[in-house]
């Protein structure tokens, strides 16, 4: 049995993955000053920084039904025999409900929509096992049950330099506790049950960098660990923090260091920096 999988544009997969899984992705929107829509894939990290050093004003929006609906089409009439469609959390983006929608409208027995409850390599991961899985040769069930399994046990934690841009989208959750401080702390945010919430306080860049290194090498667990670190405008302390955690993780696997794009990067902010953490690897999930 021939499984598609497709995820959408804020999986920001390492350079090469998404071709050797035979990866489908939809886009994520950006819009600047209200200014007609424009895909993630057409308006970047550079674009993102030249809009925010203007004082424009960006937002973002989450995959159409229309271009779920051709995706999951195509995926069929090339021949696949079902199609597992892996996305960004739901409580972030109403990608997911559009996913759902679309299913509805092309075949809901053939298609399964999976909640990574996460997003950028959080989501990445679930996406690379189901794209193993069907490579594998699993069936439909098997390859959702595969991302469902891999988005489980993924850890995912950033620090900000300023809470204003998850203000302004509308995407802090509990997290709302630290904005009456926002400007005297460092903010450490983690994704839970799909939601951005409030993790820890503290008072420096430098302090939020040792602590993301503490709290991940907690969340890798005993063993081999799988790594991605995330950055918006701080390549610096991301290769920092990349180095700092291979030390601090013997056998650390696939420790990848890239920036996100527009749609997070429009709500997190310029020098933020993430790692997602997934004791052992997607490989084995498969």
């Amino acid at each position: 049995m021939s499984i598609a999988v497709v995820t959408d544009s804020t999986a920001y997969l390492p350079e090469g993955l998404a071709q050797r899984y035979s990866l489908r992705t939809v886009p994520l929107y950006v819009s600047v000053d209200g200014a007609d829509a424009i895909a993630e894939s057409d308006f970047g990290p550079r674009e993102l920084a030249t809009a925010f050093a203007h004082k424009h004003r960006v937002t973002t929006s989450g995959a159409t039904v229309e271009d779920l609906t051709r995706a999951y089409r195509s995926a069929l009439e090339a021949g696949a025999e079902g199609v597992v469609s892996v996305h960004l959390s739901r409580q972030l983006s109403g990608t997911w409900d559009a996913a759902r929608l679309a299913a509805q409208e092309v075949d809901s027995h053939r298609v399964r929509i999976v909640d990574s409850r996460s997003t950028a390599m959080g989501l990445g991961f679930s996406v690379l096992a189901a794209g193993a899985s069907a490579e594998a040769g699993s069936d439909l069930a098997a390859v959702a049950a595969t991302a469902g399994r891999v988005a489980e046990r993924t850890n995912t934690m950033f620090s900000v330099q300023t809470l204003d841009y998850l203000r302004r989208g509308g995407r802090i959750g509990t997290a709302t506790a630290l904005l009456g401080t926002a400007l005297a702390i460092k903010p450490l945010l983690h994704i839970r049950s799909g939601r951005i919430e409030a993790l820890e306080k503290v008072r420096t860049t430098t302090r939020a960098m040792a602590r993301l290194v503490e709290i991940a090498v907690r969340a890798a667990e005993p063993g081999p660990a799988t790594v991605a670190i995330h950055h918006l405008e701080a390549p610096d302390r991301a290769f920092q923090l990349a180095e700092w955690l291979r030390g601090q993780i013997p056998e650390c696997q696939d420790c990848t260091v890239s920036e996100v794009g527009a749609v997070i990067g429009a709500h997190i902010g310029p020098g933020a920096v993430g790692v997602v953490v997934l004791p052992g690897g997607w490989h084995e999930s498969s």
